[in-house]
């Protein structure tokens, strides 16, 4: 096991997730720390809810980054259950992530 085998899967999703927290989170400190107005007009609140949206588009890119880095779970076909279309679905884009990742 290398020290890094738990961020081999869905490296894209991780870096997204990373990078919308920190444009989120530099985006709420310079909203409300900083004294942002161009021609009387105050541009603190646009950046405090712009940062809190990116932070809680980020937690997208860690929903996806962790459930592509989950091993080992039995599906309901191995159990005796009919998959369903969200299953085959999720199971589809599985599938399509690693093959393109173990291209490169």
């Amino acid at each position: 096991m290398t020290p890094n085998e738990g961020l081999s899967h869905c490296k894209l999703a991780l870096a997204f997730a990373v990078i919308m927290d920190l444009l989120g989170g530099a985006a709420l400190l310079v909203g409300v720390f900083a004294r942002l107005q161009i021609k009387g007009q105050d541009y603190g609140d646009l950046l405090v809810y712009s940062g809190a949206l990116l932070v809680v588009v980020s937690l997208a890119g860690w929903v996806l980054w962790y459930s592509g880095n989950i091993e080992g779970l039995t599906t309901k076909k191995e159990l005796g259950h009919i998959g369903s279309a969200v299953d085959r679905l999720a199971r589809t884009l599985s599938r399509k992530m690693r093959t393109r990742r173990e291209r490169h």
